[in-house]
């Protein structure tokens, strides 16, 4: 198994689209960029066939620590949410996409 970093998503892009290397890791960047800033800001980024990134944002509770079972509270924070697509959930679990509508890429 690999891991996906920028860097072999900016050659990705590059071998497919025919950008420059430099041009290529630009673009890459860019779309991060605005996808963190859309997150930031508390907004969705749904990337249709893929996923939806959302924050969600949890309370403050009370939690144990495992080690020694003291109560410590932890304090009301935002957590990234991810929601895989119908599509990219049948590719991971190695099911076709047939029988899906258009509408539903």
């Amino acid at each position: 198994m690999t891991t996906v970093t920028r860097a072999t998503l900016a050659e990705h892009i590059y071998s497919q689209v025919g950008l420059s290397r430099h041009e290529s890791a630009e673009l890459l960047e860019s779309v991060l960029e605005q996808i963190m800033r859309v997150l930031e800001q508390g907004d969705s980024v749904k990337l249709s066939g893929f996923g939806t990134f959302s924050v969600r944002q949890k309370g403050r509770r009370i939690g144990r620590n495992p080690k020694t079972g003291v109560e410590v509270p932890i304090l009301p924070r935002s957590v990234l949410i991810f929601r895989p697509s119908q599509i990219l959930k049948a590719k991971v679990n190695g099911d076709t996409t047939e029988g899906m509508d258009e509408g539903d890429l």
